[in-house]
């Protein structure tokens, strides 16, 4: 989604590009791939990617 070649756990979503309307994509793939219950702000929140992942496991664990 955000067509960027090289990303290291380190990024943040806004650092790769995202904007408002990448992050509603965003958040609405990883519900329907994974079955997460995320809210936007979550994103917006600027976590690096290795907190956020952390983050959506938690979530999905949960779920499960």
């Amino acid at each position: 989604m955000l067509d960027v070649q090289e990303i290291r756990q380190e990024d943040t979503f806004f650092e790769l590009g995202g904007q408002s309307v990448t992050a509603v994509f965003v958040v609405e793939r990883i519900e329907a791939e994974f079955g997460v219950s995320l809210d936007i702000g979550d994103l917006f929140e600027d976590p690096d990617l290795a907190t956020f992942t952390q983050d959506v496991l938690s979530r999905s664990r949960k779920a499960a």
